[in-house]
């Protein structure tokens, strides 16, 4: 019996072997064995509800963080789309499907006089930046986090407040096989204009200090220091990622199409052709130089998920 041959009826859309690269920002990978794509909370409910507990579900947004490896991914794959991206405010809380865009958001909530800003040069989805709590230039999403809501693997509606979600640098406590739907947001007030034009001053500096224009899923390893950057001119080198790279020698480096980016050696980008084999086994490279030179471990920010075709090499302590 097939997969999709287990799996209840839906009124959205079930594809099978259905090919990821095209998801991907990173623009490699292998097959979901099937993609979900729920119609609306419902159907997303009844069928998490109705799936056999032993198979295994996976839920992504919009992929700007993921490494999806060549064998593809087991199971069944959720992405959410129509009916989970909207974008509702009142006073200074914004309230939004967890398929909206972070920029789509920071430029909503900016219209509305509510600073979100920092979200604006966020690739990804909102649902995303809460899981890897999001951040840049010192603010996070938990800086501004109210609550989520989303359904657990059972099928069970769930809602989770700040207590619940175990905010860390680049990380969270959500549960297990939950899939999140809308999140809840709140911002200090300013005038729309002062937040649009800090908007566009930080996309600017993205544009200026990263390869905006690449392949890349932003940062590709955890600042050890466990912080990202303030922006600040004051704000020292000490223990970033990109100056671990940088001091190892690994600034520019190459496997296959994938590279390391001269701009910014902590983007990992695809230059053309490159697999994810060969992005991961350049970023195990790193890892592993950098732990030669320094010492320290560095921990991968971005996720990789789904079966390798091949043994990765490189790789380091853990």
């Amino acid at each position: 019996m097939s997969l999709l041959d287990r799996l209840p009826e839906v009124r959205g859309r079930l594809t099978p072997a259905r090919p990821m690269a095209d998801l991907s920002w990173l623009r490699t990978g292998g097959p979901a064995e099937v993609l979900f794509q729920p119609a609306d909370l419902a159907d997303l409910q009844g069928f998490l509800c109705a799936t056999p507990p032993d198979i295994p579900v996976f839920p992504v947004g919009v992929c700007s963080n993921l490494i999806i490896r060549d064998g593809g991914i087991d199971g069944v794959v959720i992405r959410l789309g129509r009916g989970f991206n909207g974008v509702e405010i009142e006073g200074n809380t914004v309230t939004c499907g967890a398929a909206a865009l972070d920029a789509h958001v920071a430029k909503r909530a900016a219209d509305a006089g509510i600073d979100l800003a920092f979200l604006r040069t966020i690739p990804g989805a909102i649902g995303g930046a809460v899981k890897m709590n999001a951040g840049c230039y010192g603010s996070y999403t938990a800086d501004v986090f109210v609550s989520a809501r989303g359904v657990s693997r059972d099928g069970t509606l769930i809602e989770l407040g700040h207590e619940d979600m175990g905010f860390a640098y680049r990380s969270s406590t959500i549960p297990k096989g939950m899939v999140l739907t809308e999140v809840t947001l709140r911002g200090p007030k300013a005038s729309p204009e002062t937040i649009h034009t800090k908007m566009e001053e930080a996309l600017a500096k993205r544009e200026a200090t990263q390869p905006v224009k690449d392949r890349s899923c932003g940062s590709t390893f955890r600042n050890p220091a466990g912080f990202s950057s303030t922006g600040q001119a004051d704000d020292v080198h000490d223990l970033k990622a990109w100056k671990l790279i940088d001091d190892a020698g690994m600034r520019g480096a190459t496997v296959g199409d994938a590279q390391m980016s001269p701009k910014h050696s902590n983007f990992l980008v695809n230059r053309g052709d490159a697999t994810a084999t060969d992005l991961e086994t350049l970023g195990e490279l790193v890892r592993k130089r950098v732990f030669e030179t320094s010492g320290i471990t560095l921990e991968w920010e971005i996720m990789r998920v789904g079966r390798p075709e091949k043994t990765i090499e490189a790789d380091t302590q853990n």
